[in-house]
């Protein structure tokens, strides 16, 4: 999957990746209507609403990007119904060719990591039938409870031909709290070692178990490092050079296309930069407020055109 991931950031020239985050407050309201209309003011109603919305959405950017990132707790707040919502999202972006990103960021062990794992990449096994069960092509996992959390997600990866990105530095104000903690890293040659940040330990982790799941390029194990970390970003980069780092960060957590140059590789690829509200929430935003929220989805299309622009413009500068 990696393969084809790299195959379609080189077709579309666009390494972006669509956060379908929806919360109803971005929904417009004559969606809500409908859908209320329909199924009343319920959890079924506000699913039915959220997926009228991400449907739309991606009927105008498909062939624009390469791949879309739905957050299932964006889901989960409305209960079954709100995944229902989930998995038709995910298998309509299939359909459009779109690699899915499932952003879940579990982290567990045993038996319940390899749950997860096969929930979402893999198949279960029910009778004598093999079933799937979201199914989406890349999945986000918490690496804090070590390789017993990790190794699961592994496996199935490499029976599927699938991918994970691990939590290395993330884009949030608070992750310096434990992400940037010096360690005391052990010296190669025997001494006392060396204090580092926890974030370039999990960063050569990340490069260790990605050396065993390799692609004709890059690794099928990625790394989840923040746009607004770009000085950290240099840094992962170096020590990862053959995983892709998924950037979240960009647009409205405050990050840009300059902060973005040293998370690509000389090649122009091994980062996919997501944008969130900032794309599917674009009609409410000053510069996109001449769509309207009846033309939600045009103004979409819009941030993403511009998003491109941006993005490559600022690795034509570096260039």
């Amino acid at each position: 999957m990696i393969n084809k991931l790299v195959n379609k950031i080189r077709k579309t020239g666009a390494p972006i990746v669509v956060g379908l985050d929806p919360t109803m407050k971005f929904v417009p309201e004559h969606i809500q209507k409908k859908a209320f209309a329909e199924y009343g003011e319920t959890l079924k109603g506000a699913a039915e609403a959220i997926w009228q919305y991400n449907k739309a959405i991606i009927d105008n950017i498909y062939d624009l990007i390469p791949a879309v990132k739905p957050q299932i707790a964006m889901y989960e707040q409305f209960g079954i119904e709100g995944l229902i919502a989930f998995q038709k999202t995910v298998e309509y972006c299939k359909q459009k060719e779109l690699i899915v990103i499932g952003d879940i960021k579990r982290g567990d062990i045993g038996s319940t990591s390899e749950a997860y794992a096969v929930g979402h990449l893999g198949q279960v096994k029910v009778g004598n039938t093999m079933c799937r069960g979201f199914d989406e092509d890349f999945v986000t996992v918490n690496p804090y409870l070590g390789s017993d959390g990790v190794k699961p997600f592994i496996k199935v990866c490499s029976e599927e031909k699938k991918g994970i990105f691990v939590l290395v530095k993330t884009s949030n104000p608070s992750s310096g709290e434990l992400q940037d903690r010096l360690v005391r890293a052990k010296a190669e040659c025997g001494g006392a070692g060396v204090d580092r940040p926890l974030y370039e330990l999990v960063g050569e982790q990340v490069a260790a178990w990605g050396a065993e799941c390799m692609g004709e390029s890059y690794s099928y194990i990625g790394a989840v490092v923040g746009a607004t970390y770009p000085e950290q970003g240099k840094i992962l980069r170096e020590i990862m050079p053959k995983a892709f780092i998924l950037v979240p960060g960009y647009g409205a957590q405050g990050g840009k296309g300059a902060d973005l140059i040293h998370f690509f590789n000389k090649d122009g690829l091994g980062a996919i930069v997501n944008s969130s509200r900032g794309i599917i929430a674009a009609y409410q935003q000053e510069q996109y407020a001449e769509y309207g929220a009846e033309n939600f989805a045009d103004a979409s299309r819009a941030a993403v055109l511009a998003m491109k622009e941006d993005i490559a413009q600022a690795l034509a500068e570096r260039a």
